[in-house]
């Protein structure tokens, strides 16, 4: 049984604007570099809207509950496993899932001045290990030449690598998570 729905847990995230991604829950992203962001959003969005703040963490625990059976890694911390296998299984893992950021009437993300760097630079084509990746939305009847010119280089210099190292010596924490165990399981 997911934590939550034996104890009461804090969560802390929060902001306002319209998102710039599609709403799938699925990004991962570091553990030590987000989700400080997302907790101090959280606490300005529960200042300044507490309804609104109140919906987003129903959202993260009523997505935590879908997702916790089949979640990629320990469902307790919310960390992904580094395993090949939970690796191929993170990739088609809650694709379609809503992100629970992201205001269903609206389609506006509540916590948007404090959003992972996954939704940062989503859009815009990105080099990975698996080629370039782009947004089929973004560049439907694009050419590969058209594509090609647009790619984002976001860290250039390597400076995120650096930083998430020196973050996880300090902290102690290792690892990479999701948007709804940022926003409803962690502390």
């Amino acid at each position: 049984m997911p934590p939550w729905q034996t104890r009461p847990v804090v969560l802390e995230i929060g902001s306002r604007a319209a998102p710039d991604a599609p709403s799938a829950a699925s990004a991962s992203f570091p553990l030590t570099s987000s989700t400080p962001r997302l907790k101090q959003g959280f606490r300005k969005l529960k200042a300044l809207a507490p309804d609104r703040a109140a919906a987003v963490h129903q959202r993260a625990q009523d997505t935590l509950t879908r997702l916790w059976a089949s979640f990629p890694g320990d469902p307790v911390t919310g960390i992904l496993g580094d395993a090949e296998q939970s690796r191929r299984r993170f990739e088609n893992f809650a694709n379609d899932e809503p992100c629970p950021a992201l205001n269903p009437q609206t389609g506006l993300c509540e916590l948007y001045d404090f959003r992972p760097m996954t939704c940062r630079v989503f859009g815009p084509p990105i080099r990975s290990e698996d080629g370039l990746g782009v947004c089929e939305l973004c560049f439907q009847g694009a050419t590969d030449e058209q594509i090609q010119s647009c790619e984002l280089i976001p860290d250039p210099e390597n400076l995120e690598a650096r930083l998430l190292a020196e973050l996880e010596k300090q902290s102690e924490v290792h690892g990479s998570t999701i948007i709804p165990f940022a926003l409803g399981l962690l502390k």
